[in-house]
């Protein structure tokens, strides 16, 4: 009885600890997915829902033992993390195989028949790395410098570089977009962001004609128009989801109820397009419920981040942060046909047990900076400053 009591005072004192909204939202939007894509598969032939909670399990329980651990310790090995991410990364070239839904080649088949994709585990490994560098040039005062700045854009090439020659630049996108972000918040002069606005946007013909292939450039063009043969082939998809989202009104047609999405009418809906399914089966309010979900999230994500003791935990909250803003913006923008369709899938809603499961290693990792307030590279220094001010005080 003793140790049952044990167990639950330690549960409650680790609890204690953590940031408890922050938690709360992000199982809320992870309960609230699990919903959607129950409904989405109750007449399919694939058990999306059952590899969704799994994945949710091992996360969560990652989670928890990174939030228990310091992140500036994690930091710490950063050279080890990132040669992972790196070796991952490369095994894709090799041993890398294309899923059902996909148009690239990113995935790897684990024992048992699981695959996973890589460059999910990588985005999170990003997030400590670039966090790590950035904490580095900090203390070095070398941030604002032209060498420091250079050294963090090659940083950000590798991964990007590795992932758009996987033919998922979608991901690719995510990780150009972090990079920004993160130097941004870190105090990157402005200078450095025009020059690079500026080289983008000379490198805009090279990038149309050598970097972006034909699927790619219809999935861009017909949301301008096009003809029938090329709608029906990269426009379907998102002209499908639109309508199901406009026939749930403002209340929708009731979980579970949603007659398209009974009969499949829009394309792997489980995953880049679950938020049609919130549409048409929880109409309006459903929608507006997921955007305040991810608002608050990301808004509590900021709090954190002002709370952190030291440059590192601000870039991993930051970090964190881009990454969930940047797939959520992409998402809604394809699934209303604003933008084109590049494969991002909606956070803790899509279905995909690599995504769901590397996003719970970044809920652990912002855990880890709330948690862990104080920086131990301080201590020593807080005990020098005491000692001297009691020898001012009762030396004479």
């Amino acid at each position: 009885m003793q140790k049952i009591k044990s167990i639950f005072s330690a549960v409650a004192d680790y609890f204690k600890r953590t940031d408890k909204v922050f938690w709360l939202l992000t199982v809320i939007a992870t309960f609230y997915g699990c919903l959607l894509i129950a409904s989405q598969q109750r007449d399919g032939d694939v058990d999306f829902l059952k590899t969704q909670i799994i994945a949710v399990c091992l996360g969560y329980i990652a989670a928890v033992i990174i939030s228990l651990t310091d992140y500036n310790y994690i930091a710490k090995l950063s050279w080890f993390i990132a040669g992972f991410a790196l070796l991952l990364t490369f095994a894709v070239f090799f041993i890398g195989i294309q899923v059902s839904g996909t148009d690239d080649v990113g995935w790897i088949r684990l024992p048992g028949g699981i695959t996973f994709q890589p460059s999910e585990l990588t985005k999170i490994c990003f997030i400590i790395t670039f966090s790590k560098h950035i904490s580095y040039l900090t203390e070095k005062d070398r941030l604002k410098t032209f060498a420091g700045v250079l050294t963090l854009v090659l940083h950000a090439l590798i991964p990007i570089a590795l992932i758009h020659l996987q033919g998922d630049d979608g991901a690719a996108l995510v990780f150009a977009v972090m990079f920004i972000v993160m130097c941004f918040a870190s105090g990157v002069q402005i200078r450095y962001f025009i020059v690079l606005l500026a080289a983008v946007v000379c490198a805009v013909p090279f990038i149309w004609t050598k970097m972006i292939n034909d699927d790619q450039k219809n999935r861009l063009m017909v949301l301008f128009g096009s003809d029938d043969a090329a709608f029906r082939t990269y426009g379907w998809q998102q002209y499908q989801g639109k309508v199901s989202i406009a026939s749930g009104g403002v209340f929708g047609k009731g979980l579970f109820n949603g007659p398209r999405v009974e009969n499949d009418v829009v394309p792997y809906q489980e995953n880049d397009f679950i938020f049609t399914v919130a549409g048409e089966e929880l109409g309006f309010i459903g929608c507006a419920a997921i955007i305040l979900l991810f608002l608050l999230i990301m808004l509590r994500l900021l709090k954190i981040s002002s709370q952190a003791c030291n440059s590192l935990g601000k870039s991993i909250c930051i970090g964190f942060f881009s990454l969930l803003g940047i797939q959520v913006l992409v998402n809604l923008g394809m699934v209303l046909g604003i933008l084109p369709v590049v494969g991002i899938t909606l956070p803790f809603f899509s279905s995909g047990g690599s995504s769901v499961a590397c996003l719970y290693l970044g809920v652990g990792l912002v855990q880890s900076v709330h948690m862990h307030p104080t920086d131990p590279e301080d201590k020593p220094v807080k005990v020098e400053i005491s000692k001297t001010i009691q020898g001012s005080i009762f030396v004479p």
